[in-house]
């Protein structure tokens, strides 16, 4: 399910997260830090892939557990990060290995376009967190950022055929050209906001706060939610 798909892309995902996506990471820690806050509790990196999130975590006053499909991620992940990390588990986002409500926290970055079925893995999510867990979503804008949507440098928007579709995409003219782009590569899910709002409301968790980056249009929303 998922980030499998990562899969012999690692090392290359995780030059591209600290290079040219380099924004886009530091944009999404910031919005992290800010809905999350400081621990400490133990806090799941959901789809954590090579780490890139986990000291930020851990520097929050969080022990950390980070759990990916692609087992290729997590090499990496080790080699970067275990010194951090509590552990580093290969698991199914829809099926983790967690007894219920055995966690103060989750985070979710930059993720949901990569999980097959993001409303069952935040239901897993619903049940590993105690009462009063928080949950914290990063993730591309589904309205400016996805395959039928595209922003220009100077702000202007292009827009494409089928937002409304749950599809798995490896091709559309919102990409960046080139076989070299990271969704030609590991594909992305195309998730209407409506879709992304009620799978948090669909999971029992209780939406708090949503935030959005300060570029326009906004290239990340960010929410947080709760377990009554």
């Amino acid at each position: 399910m998922g980030d499998a798909r990562y899969d012999g892309l690692a090392d290359w995902y995780d030059a591209f997260a600290r290079g040219d996506g380099a924004v886009w990471t530091r944009t999404a820690g910031e919005l992290l830090a800010r809905l999350l806050g400081n621990g400490p509790g133990r806090c799941l990196d959901l789809g954590c892939g090579t780490g890139v999130f986990v000291p930020l975590l851990a520097e929050l006053g969080w022990t950390v557990v980070g759990v990916d499909l692609s087992a290729d991620q997590l090499g990496v992940a080790r080699e970067r990060v275990a010194d951090v990390a509590e552990a580093l588990v290969e698991a199914d986002a829809a099926a983790l290995p967690f007894e219920d409500g055995s966690l103060d926290a989750v985070a979710a970055v930059l993720v949901h376009t990569d999980i097959d079925g993001y409303d069952l893995a935040l239901r897993e999510v619903a049940r590993v967190l105690r009462p009063g867990g928080r949950f914290v979503h990063v993730g591309t804008h589904p309205c400016f950022v996805s395959p039928a949507a595209r922003s220009s440098p100077d702000g202007s928007l292009e827009l494409f055929d089928g937002y409304h579709e749950r599809r798995l995409v490896f091709d559309s003219p919102a990409f960046a050209r080139g076989a070299e782009g990271l969704r030609a590569r590991a594909g992305t899910w195309q998730v209407p906001l409506a879709a992304l709002l009620n799978a948090v409301g669909g999971a029992g968790l209780r939406l708090e706060q949503a935030l959005e980056s300060e570029d326009d249009p906004p290239g990340l929303l960010a929410l947080s939610a709760t377990v009554s």
